[in-house]
């Protein structure tokens, strides 16, 4: 059976910390973003702007050399879809960053190397904000 997906409302731009100030900049002062109240405790060094009906982050991350774009898929059913992405050959990264404990979700990667936050939510009344 294939479980239900959607996107959710997130969408993570990780970048080198000595990019950060920088790209904090170019969303908020040359393109005219809204930036959002403070990001939550658990995402220090993160800012949030507002993206259409998304949330963009900008996450400083001291362990890539170079910036890459993360997106949060949800789900009905975290095992359901990850038994089925494995069937389908789509490899899970769970190490590339840690979840809360008793989160319903994992970390995945697209045949073209993006990787997506598969998150357990309810589908019929999820907002999808982190």
């Amino acid at each position: 059976m294939k479980p239900r997906f959607k996107p959710g409302a997130n969408i993570a731009i990780k970048v080198p910390s000595r990019q950060f100030e920088q790209t904090v900049v170019f969303y908020r002062d040359v393109l005219g973003l809204e930036q959002l109240g403070p990001a939550p405790q658990e995402q220090p060094g993160s800012t949030r702007f507002g993206f259409g009906d998304k949330t963009l982050w900008i996450d400083r991350t001291a362990s890539i050399d170079r910036a890459e774009i993360w997106l949060e898929i949800l789900t009905d059913d975290a095992g359901e879809a990850a038994a089925y992405l494995d069937r389908h050959n789509i490899a899970r990264c769970d190490d590339i960053e840690p979840l809360p404990a008793g989160f319903k979700g994992f970390w995945v990667r697209s045949p073209a190397d993006i990787v997506h936050l598969v998150d357990e939510q309810d589908l019929a009344t999820d907002t999808g904000q982190r």
